[in-house]
Formats: structure tokens, C-alpha cells, sequence
């Protein structure tokens, strides 16, 4: 059957679709959306980029804004990942036979957010590539036996979150030290790619339209030892200021709980599961620190705690008590002239941040 450009239906009309089928628990309907739309002359590509795509990055908006709980967004990702799969697996809708160089596609180890990933795998076949996915948390070792057992001509890694970017160092090297270039996309490389760069990545793609098109112009490496060591790519490494803040991240955590309840003294009156939730945070401010620190961007460090003071303001948590933990890790970290001036960057921008609303699409932690 011929489908006429004109019955096409609009993009915010199928987003609106969908959103209210994921925001209804119901997985049926949100199929319907999917494979409605393809059916009536919508792309698949632009389904799975611009319609599912989209609708994921208004899930994790929503919950920064806490208008969506934990629960609500992981039962969300579900909804889209099985419907990324009902529509790779429709009879009519599920693309051609691969006929291009075989392509493995995989989160880095401890990333648990694949659904960017899944979406590049789905784009990459339907353009004719042979796809291996490999999902959430994939161990280096295990993406180089799986390179050495498949013979896979090129890796594209995803990293959402940027505490992952020196497990994302070692993927890298390790492939192309058996002779594998590496695509690096999510939002853990920066929003220029910045990280990808440092990292040594043969390229970098901040969407997976982007990442695809990369793959179609075929990638050159330039010439590289082929095996190299983590201060080759980042020479400040020397310092070990990153090594000290990783090494004694257990140790800061809790003179950092410690010092805490010291100035807040109702922390003393704190519930376990409080106390575990205030470790936690310090714990994602230790790791994000350390990020920073192997990077050498400030900005990384800064930009999470902007992020952070405007989720504790949409929980009704002030920002500002943020810096009291910033000012007491400023005080352990005194000798350490890197961390210490990440801290005094983030504490001036906390100092000055003003939330503003986001917009669909801005969330970080989707």
C-alpha cells in the first residue's frame, strides 16, 4: 500500500502520544503510538530519534523537576526499550538484511543507562550495518574478547554519566590497541566532545543521527602507539591528585559525614536511611570531583553542582546546603592545587546560581 506524504502524522502529535502512554504505565498503548506512526509514513529513524528519543529526554527532565519519582522514570525506560523492540522485531517494520561491516555497540562498565545506546544499535541496522549490542555495564575485557571472537571493524561507546569517563579511557585504549576505532558518544564526553578528545576517541558524536553518519563516512585513525599509557592522553595525571581523591574516597566521605554533623547538629538526629542518603550525595560529589580532576575540567565539576542545587531546589531542599560539604572537602584537600580550585569554581557558582526551568530535553541523568 502506498502511504501519501500528507497522512503522515505530526511529530508532537506522536510525542504527545506516547508520552501519555509511558506517563499511563501502559505498554500496549505506547507500542501502538510507535508502530501507528511508522505506519502512517513517519521513518523509523526519525521515530526512534526524534519521537522515542525525545519522549526519554522529557523523562529525565521531569524527574530532576521532581515531577516524576525514581520509580516512575525506570518504569518509563522500560516502556520505551521494549517498544524500541516491538518495533525492531514487526514483520513489516523491522528494516533491511544487514549489508555493511559489522559494528559493536556497548555501554562502558558500571554505565546502566543503554536505552542511547539501544536507540544507535536499532538507526545502525536499519542503515545496513551488522550490529552487535551489548548493552548496560559491559567489562573491557569482555568488549575485547567479544572484538577478538567477532572480528567487529569498528566500537561505538556510550557514557552517560561523566564518573564513568576513566573506565571509558580504558575501553578506548584497549580497543585500538587490538587495532579498533571507537565512536564515543553520551553526555559523560561533554557537549562538544570535549572529553572524547582527551580520551584519545578516533571520533565523537553527541546524537546517534550524528554517530551513524560518522560510521557511513568511515573513520581514519591516526597513527597511535599501540599500546600507550593513561598520562600519554593526560599528562596532569602526574600530579596524583586524581589518584589521592579516588584512593581516599572512603576516608573523605566520612570525615566529611563527621564534620557535617559538627555544623548541622540535627544530623545527629538523622534516620539511617537519611544518613544513607546524605552519604550518597557526598559520594556523588566525591565522584564527580574526581572526574573533573582526570579530565582537568573545571567546568565538569561545576556543572554538577549547578545541576545538583537545581534538583535539591525542586525538592524544596536549598541549594545552598550544598556548600557546607564543599567547604570542609575544600579543607582536606588544601594541598592539592586542582581540586582545590574546582571547589572554590563550584562554591562561587553555587553562591550565585539562580534554578531556572528546564526546558524537555535538558535533563542530564535520563
Amino acid at each position: 500500500m502506498t502511504v501519501h506524504h500528507a497522512t503522515r502524522p505530526d511529530l508532537d502529535t506522536v510525542r504527545d502520544r506516547l508520552w501519555t502512554a509511558v506517563r499511563a504505565g501502559d505498554e500496549y498503548q505506547a507500542c501502538a503510538a510507535v508502530l501507528d506512526a511508522v505506519g502512517s509514513g513517519l521513518d523509523a529513524e526519525t521515530v526512534l530519534l526524534d519521537v522515542i528519543g525525545a519522549v526519554q529526554l522529557r523523562v529525565g527532565t521531569e524527574w530532576a523537576a521532581n515531577r516524576l519519582t525514581v520509580a516512575e522514570e525506570h518504569a518509563a525506560t522500560a516502556i520505551h526499550e521494549r517498544v524500541v523492540a516491538a518495533l525492531a522485531h514487526h514483520p513489516e517494520h523491522r528494516g533491511p538484511a544487514p549489508t555493511r561491516a559489522r559494528v559493536t555497540v556497548a555501554c562502558v562498565d558500571g554505565e546502566w543507562h543503554a536505552l542511547p545506546a539501544r536507540l544507535l544499535a536499532e538507526v545502525l541496522r536499519r542503515r545496513g550495518w551488522q550490529v552487535d549490542f551489548l548493552g548496560a555495564q559491559v567489562p573491557t575485557p569482555h568488549l575485547i574478547a567479544h572484538l577478538h571472537q567477532t572480528g567487529s571493524r569498528v566500537v561505538a561507546l556510550s557514557a552517560t554519566l561523566s564518573p564513568h569517563l576513566p573506565t571509558a579511557h580504558a575501553a578506548i585504549t584497549a580497543c585500538q590497541a587490538v587495532g579498533v576505532p571507537v565512536v564515543a558518544g553520551g553526555a559523560a564526553f561533554g557537549p562538544d566532545g570535549r572529553h572524547a578528545r582527551a580520551l584519545g576517541a578516533d571520533a565523537w558524536a553527541a546524537h546517534a543521527r550524528d554517530a551513524a553518519e560518522v560510521l557511513d563516512r568511515g573513520l581514519t585513525r591516526p597513527d597511535l602507539p599501540a599500546v600507550r599509557q593513561t598520562v600519554d592522553d593526560l599528562p596532569h595525571l602526574t600530579d596524583q591528585e586524581y589518584t589521592m581523591v579516588v584512593g581516599t574516597r572512603r576516608e573523605l566521605l566520612k570525615e566529611t559525614l563527621v564534620g557535617l554533623e559538627h555544623r548541622f547538629p540535627p544530623m545527629r538526629a538523622y534516620s539511617e536511611r537519611q544518613r544513607q542518603r546524605t552519604a550518597e550525595d557526598i559520594g556523588h560529589i566525591l565522584d564527580h570531583l574526581a572526574a573533573s580532576l582526570y579530565v582537568a575540567d573545571e567546568d565538569l565539576f561545576r556543572d554538577f553542582i549547578a545541576w545538583t542545587a537545581d534538583v535539591l531546589t525542586a525538592r524544596d531542599v536549598p541549594a545552598r546546603s550544598l556548600d557546607p560539604a564543599l567547604e570542609l572537602l575544600a579543607q582536606r584537600l588544601q594541598d592539592f592545587p586542582r581540586a582545590t580550585r574546582t571547589l572554590a569554581s563550584a562554591r562561587e557558582t553555587l553562591a550565585t546560581h539562580s534554578p531556572e526551568p528546564r526546558k524537555p530535553g535538558d535533563g542530564q541523568h535520563a
